[in-house]
């Protein structure tokens, strides 16, 4: 039975007990990423995540705490989002004590020591140069820039090179002591544990945290009138493209029949953009949908790596696509295989500790609200050909259509003349 607690100073624990697994997780996740950002600091959650691997009060020294991981044989990592940052490790259950203890000490405890930022300042700045040279990655942040612009929600998790190389150890102070706050922090733990010790222990940790006031990230204003284009350009064999709409927050009540459409038009191989680009025009090895929400915008958008040639024929596939869902019902047997397709998806990804912890974790810290399975599970299936239809018609609008390329091309001149609904 998941719980819920919230100690004292505001920390929120969430604990999803589950017998059967040989394994527990731990994840602690912050109100913190790139959309809490100025643009003087763009990047610093990213790069304060890197740092606490980098030493704590308690392990001074940099490896100490990969190397204690990992003698512990645990699986860890962690990432940072734009609206959150996450810390996590997994491990035999026997082992979550010890696994809590360094992770708590990860979160409370950075040194920040300016000779280590120094050094991963060359890692950061490589790891953009991979991006860079990712174009599957980078026209993800490209279709995010042409979208939000110059304001958090537009820039790249990561930064700009130019800004990494201008932090100092008082900026990521200052950003931590803004943003680490205990109300503003999940800690959830997944797998085969005893509830009543984690809780004892999680409360000890965490108790001396004090709280404040959480610093807010700024609101992302969104305006369009017509249908907008950006071309990056690269020397390659294929372009890759994103063309997507507006379109809601997450707390928008339309959001899972959003969901569904995204599956009926790129959610797998019998989806209709798979069909349509990859098995009819042969124009791509990778088509995909993605319904990527936040707490105050949203979008809808498709991506696919396509061969030069015919590159404005997948366009005007994907276009007519759009267009289609705007008219035409989602035939029931259609729309059956869909919902079968992500309760499946959703179902099976949840068969380990550290999917369970993530995703209750995730609804925790940007909702506040957890939605157990089954009522999720109920939500999508109560979606509607109905609904999908007039959430299509009130997203895919041709004013609101967005079309980023990363490819051999210098101009988006002969983009802007596809870019139209038909």
């Amino acid at each position: 039975m998941l719980k819920r607690i919230i100690l004292k100073n505001g920390l929120r624990v969430v604990l999803v007990p589950q017998a059967s697994s040989l394994a527990a997780t731990v994840f602690v996740l912050v109100e913190a990423g790139s959309e809490y950002e100025s643009k003087a600091v763009n990047g610093i959650s990213h790069f304060l995540e890197h740092m606490v691997f980098k030493g704590t009060l308690n392990r001074p020294k940099p490896g100490l705490i990969a190397a204690e991981l990992e003698s512990l044989g645990a699986e860890y990592n962690a990432f940072t989002g734009q609206e959150e940052t996450a810390y996590f490790a997994k491990a035999q259950s026997h082992k979550l004590a010890q696994v809590i203890e360094l992770v708590a000490d990860m979160y409370l405890n950075p040194l920040f020591n300016p000779a280590e930022i120094e050094k991963e300042r060359g890692v950061i700045v490589e790891e953009i140069n991979l991006y860079e040279d990712s174009p599957t990655r980078k026209i993800h942040s490209l279709y995010s820039a042409l979208l939000y612009g110059d304001q958090p929600a537009g820039w790249d998790v990561a930064g700009e090179k130019s800004t990494i190389q201008r932090l100092r150890q008082e900026d990521f102070i200052r950003y931590r002591s803004a943003h680490y706050m205990p109300a503003a922090t999940a800690v959830v733990i997944a797998g085969n544990f005893n509830p009543g010790k984690v809780l004892a222990q999680i409360s000890k940790l965490f108790e001396n945290l004090p709280a404040g006031r959480k610093g807010k990230k700024a609101k992302t204003k969104e305006r369009q009138s017509r249908p907008a284009c950006r071309v990056k350009f690269k020397e390659s064999d294929q372009s890759h493209l994103a063309l997507g709409v507006r379109a809601f927050d997450l707390f928008d009540p339309r959001r899972y029949a959003l969901e569904v459409l995204s599956e009926v038009l790129g959610g797998g191989m019998s989806s209709r953009l798979w069909i349509r680009v990859r098995e009819e025009l042969g124009a791509a090895y990778y088509v995909r949908s993605n319904a990527d929400l936040a707490q105050d915008h949203g979008t809808l958008y498709f991506t696919a790596g396509v061969e030069l040639t015919k590159t404005e024929a997948v366009i005007r596939a994907m276009l007519r696509e759009m267009s289609r869902l705007t008219l035409e019902k989602v035939p029931a047997t259609e729309l059956r295989k869909a919902k079968d397709h992500m309760i499946g998806s959703l179902i099976l990804g949840m068969e380990t500790s550290d999917e369970q912890a993530y995703h209750y974790g995730l609804q925790e810290i940007l909702t506040r609200v957890i939605r157990p399975l089954p009522e999720t599970i109920r939500r999508i299936e109560e979606v509607t050909a109905d609904e999908v239809r007039r959430v299509a018609r009130a997203v895919f609008r041709e004013k609101g259509l967005n079309l980023a390329v990363i490819g051999p091309y210098k101009t988006d001149a002969r983009f802007r003349k596809i870019l139209r609904l038909p």
